[in-house]
């Protein structure tokens, strides 16, 4: 049965779903992160149509916009683009990676099998977080979402990232995050050593149930494959 653990040590609030299938060992750990102006709920929706062997757990962005409404970093839409909040960014990074080590250890999750997957801002929380610790996921997923300036400084060394998934995923028709966007996100990304999946849909700024069910795959397999080698095991 789904839970929020508000009263638990942990130091974000969130949602958590157990995983429902029997196997060896410690389960994987799916963190969901969700867009600005929403909350915790929103992705934990899709938690059923998730592979479950995962623990799924739906993080709650810690700045308040409203009753409700939580951002990771405060974002101007402005006519020639977006202004972000680099000071906001950068703590969310940070507080987004302590919260995975207390989730992997309050959960009894496999440290080594940690997946990411974001929303819009979430998206970019996801790739901020994984591309500045490496060492910290086996994989992400990224809808709508892109990699801003300020991310760049943070990204790791090409060694760290060697063999890193990513799953891009991106609409055609999407009004708030234009797919040039995205096309600026893969450009960066086939500059490094990561493993890089990249899917656009017939889609607006939005989760449709055929993105959703190609992420559910992506994700499954990724559980089916050999583990990815943390750096320093070659």
């Amino acid at each position: 049965m789904p839970s929020t653990d508000s009263t638990s040590a942990l130091s974000l609030t969130h949602l958590s779903r157990p995983p429902s299938a029997s196997q060896p060992g410690q389960p994987p750990l799916l963190v969901l992160l969700h867009g600005v102006g929403s909350n915790e709920r929103d992705l934990f929706s899709f938690a059923a149509a998730l592979d479950p062997r995962f623990h799924v757990v739906s993080v709650r962005a810690p700045l308040v916009r409203g009753p409700d409404s939580f951002a990771w970093f405060d974002v101007q839409f402005l006519p020639n683009g977006f202004a972000i909040s680099a000071d906001h960014l950068r703590a969310s990074r940070e507080r987004m990676v302590q919260f995975v080590g207390e989730a992997v250890a309050a959960y009894h999750a496999d440290p080594a099998r940690v997946y990411l997957l974001g929303f819009s801002q979430g998206a970019i929380m996801s790739l901020a977080t994984a591309l500045s610790s490496p060492a910290l996921v086996a994989g992400i997923v990224a809808l709508s979402g892109r990699i801003p300036p300020e991310v760049r400084p943070s990204i790791a060394l090409p060694a760290e990232l060697t063999g890193l998934p990513i799953l891009l995923i991106h609409g055609q028709r999407d009004a708030v995050i234009p797919l040039s966007y995205a096309h600026e996100a893969r450009e960066l990304l086939e500059t490094l050593p990561v493993a890089l999946t990249y899917r656009e849909y017939d889609m607006a700024h939005e989760i449709t149930e055929r993105a959703l069910a190609d992420v559910s795959r992506w994700l499954s397999a990724r559980l089916d494959s050999p583990r990815r080698l943390p750096p320093s095991a070659g």
